[in-house]
């Protein structure tokens, strides 16, 4: 590890990732690595989730190549210098900030989309000007070493080396001084990532997790919010760090609500066979799932198999926020309701536990969204949709709290990556006496009247 980092260090410092035209090269080699080798991608991914094409391509490539062509388009654009005002006491002169790489990074991805979350932050190491060693996933296996092959046969590991292995190889990782940690994960791996950043004092970003709350009012749309929920839920059966964790339905609207949402999964037609369903990724997370599965509060589904890791989607009514189910992030095809009578009281209760990385609201009414907005604190979220606005790279995604920390996605993740120097550039043309020595009232009168005091 110490020889690794220490050359990526070394040829960091020849200041060849500085370039534009260097990332723009880097980048432009990395879409056409991925694209050469889509179907081994694809067909390593299935080993580990019974994937389909549609969905690796949909929810994991897709969003790759998109962040990848709009980083070639913006390098240049978001590397520029960018001018500032400056105040009346450092005139004559000019003052800009400029946008510099933090040097040797450190991306370690998640399992639950592999591809998508170990490529797009290193896509944004690479736009920003770093070198980058990746560590993804040892849970989806076969994605990791697929990873690890189509980089390391492609890119110099001075440059982008990806590193394989489970918590020995990521705790001799941290223990290694660099310049920038992004991580991808669990809350619980979060804190450990950030204490061991904080030993070289280095900057972190943490997309972690959290019990994202979806709040369904009597105003809602009802047969469209059903609709974009059990996507939003289903998808990847549940293993999303932004997946709809809970629905807070509002009492009226209950009975109605719950047959849409098993009309709908009905409809969708969830299976392995047809491709519009995945497994869970290993024996242990699907034991930890059906252990919170209360049968006597099954709505819909609840049937599992632990030897194929499958559990149906499920759905459970009549659930307390004290429930086993609310203790922890669900990350499976579980979806429990509970109902309200009084949204402030609902609110608080929300605000009571951790800020969740995700809140959806589906409602008609500004004064609820806005309410609902200005009270609980949480990531990102969505009004009438769920999930979708993680494809919007327009503005940045990232948790708050126990959520996260720093976002990433676009012009985000350039700055991620980035530190921005600050710049006076002072004229020679004349210099006003008033700072120098002798000092005297004069002069400290004439600089309370130039600072408006």
């Amino acid at each position: 590890m110490q020889q690794l980092i220490q050359s990526q260090r070394d040829f960091f410092n020849t200041n060849a990732t500085k370039s534009i035209a260097f990332r723009k090269q880097q980048l432009q080699k990395l879409y056409k690595v991925i694209k050469a080798n889509e179907q081994f991608l694809m067909d390593e991914i299935y080993k580990d989730f019974k994937k389909s094409e549609f969905d690796t391509f949909t929810t994991e490539l897709a969003l790759v190549y998109s962040d990848i062509k709009e980083a070639i388009k913006k390098v240049g654009k978001w590397s520029r210098h960018k001018r500032k005002r400056t105040n009346l006491t450092n005139l004559p002169g000019k003052s800009y900030i400029i946008p510099e790489p933090l040097g040797v990074s450190l991306v370690i991805g998640a399992w639950n989309y592999p591809y998508q979350l170990s490529f797009a932050p290193a896509v944004s190491a690479i736009v920003a000007g770093c070198t980058v060693v990746l560590k993804p996933s040892e849970i989806a296996p076969n994605s990791s070493a697929a990873i690890a092959k189509i980089i390391n046969e492609n890119f110099d590991p001075s440059y982008f080396k990806v590193v394989e292995g489970g918590i020995p190889e990521t705790t001799a990782l941290l223990n290694e001084k660099f310049d920038k940690i992004f991580f991808t994960g669990s809350t619980t791996v979060g804190r450990i990532v950030y204490q061991a950043a904080a030993k070289h004092l280095t900057p972190v970003t943490l997309e972690l997790g959290g019990k994202s709350p979806a709040f369904i009012t009597k105003t809602a749309n009802l047969k469209m919010t059903a609709k974009r929920l059990i996507w939003a839920k289903f998808i990847n059966a549940g293993q999303t760090c932004i997946a709809p964790d809970y629905l807070l339905v509002d009492e009226s609207i209950k009975e109605e609500f719950l047959g849409l949402l098993v009309s709908e999964i009905k409809k969708s037609h969830f299976s392995i066979d047809n491709g519009n369903y995945v497994q869970i990724v290993n024996t242990q997370n699907t034991e930890r799932l059906i252990s919170m599965i209360d049968a006597d509060k099954i709505y819909f589904g609840g049937k599992h198999n632990l030897e194929k890791r499958h559990i149906e989607p499920t759905i459970l009514s009549d659930v307390l926020f004290e429930d086993k189910i609310m203790e922890e992030e669900i990350f499976g095809p579980i979806l429990p309701i509970i109902t309200y009578n009084n949204l402030q009281e609902t609110i608080d209760i929300v605000k009571s536990m951790p800020k969740p990385l995700s809140c959806y609201i589906f409602t008609e009414e500004n004064t609820t969204k806005n309410k609902i907005f200005n009270e609980i604190s949480f990531g990102g979220g969505c009004v009438n949709d769920a999930v979708m606005h993680i494809s919007n790279s327009h503005f940045g995604f990232g948790g708050v709290g126990e959520s996260g920390m720093g976002s990433y996605h676009g012009e985000e993740g350039f700055k991620a990556f980035s530190h921005y120097k600050s710049i006076l550039d002072k004229s020679n043309l004349f210099e006003a006496n008033i700072k120098y020595y002798p000092h005297s009232e004069k002069k400290l009168s004439l600089i309370k009247r130039m600072m408006g005091l």
